[in-house]
C-alpha cells in the first residue's frame, strides 16, 4: 500500500532497481516488441492465407461429408423400405403357396379317399360274388353227394340195384325237396 502514495518518480526508480536486479533492459524490451510486431505481421500476412485456405478446404470437405452422410442415410432408409417391401411380398407369396398347397392336399386327400372307398366297394362286391359262386358250387356238390347217399340208402333199403332211370327220378325228387327247404 505504500507504493500507491509514492510519487511517480519513485515508482520509476523502483522499477529501474528491480529491472537492474533482474537483468531487464528497456531498450532491448522495446526492440523485441518491435521485432515481435514485425514478425507477427509477416506471419499473419503470409501465413494466415494458407491456413485460412486449408481451413476453408476442410470446412468444404466436412460439409460434403455431411451432405454425403445425409444422402447415404436417405439411401439406407430407402433400401430398408425396399427390403421390408420385398420381405412382405415374399411373405404374402409364401402364404399364398401354403394355402394353395393345403387346398391341393385337401383335394388329393378327398380324391384318394373316394378311390379307397371305390376299391373297398369293389373288394366287397368281388367277395360277395365269390361267396355266391362258392355257395352255388358247394350246393351243387352237396346235391350230388346227397343224391348219391339217397341212391345208396334206397339200394340198401330196397335191396335191389336201381336202374339209371330210377336214379335220375330219385335225384330229381331229392333236388326238388332240397330246393323247397332252401327257399
Amino acid at each position: 500500500m505504500l507504493m500507491l502514495h509514492l510519487p511517480l518518480a519513485n515508482i520509476i526508480d523502483n522499477l529501474k532497481d528491480v529491472g537492474s536486479q533482474t537483468g531487464f533492459n528497456g531498450q532491448q524490451f522495446v526492440a523485441q516488441c518491435i521485432a515481435f510486431l514485425v514478425l507477427s505481421s509477416f506471419v499473419w500476412y503470409f501465413g494466415s492465407k494458407p491456413v485460412v485456405t486449408i481451413l476453408e478446404q476442410r470446412r468444404k470437405t466436412i460439409e460434403e461429408a455431411m451432405a454425403n452422410a445425409d444422402k447415404i442415410k436417405k439411401e439406407l432408409a430407402d433400401a430398408e423400405a425396399t427390403r421390408l417391401s420385398i420381405i412382405q411380398k415374399a411373405h404374402e407369396q409364401a402364404n399364398k403357396i401354403i394355402a394353395d398347397a393345403e387346398k391341393s392336399a385337401g383335394a388329393v386327400t378327398e380324391q384318394r379317399a373316394r378311390e379307397a372307398t371305390r376299391q373297398a366297394e369293389d373288394i366287397i362286391k368281388n367277395a360277395r360274388e365269390a361267396a355266391v359262386l362258392d355257395r352255388n358250387r358247394l350246393m351243387v356238390e352237396l346235391k350230388q353227394h346227397i343224391g348219391a347217399l339217397v341212391i345208396q340208402t334206397t339200394e340198401k333199403v330196397a335191396g335191389k340195384v336201381l336202374t339209371a332211370d330210377d336214379q335220375a327220378r330219385l335225384n330229381s325228387e331229392t333236388l326238388r325237396q332240397l330246393e323247397a327247404t332252401n327257399n
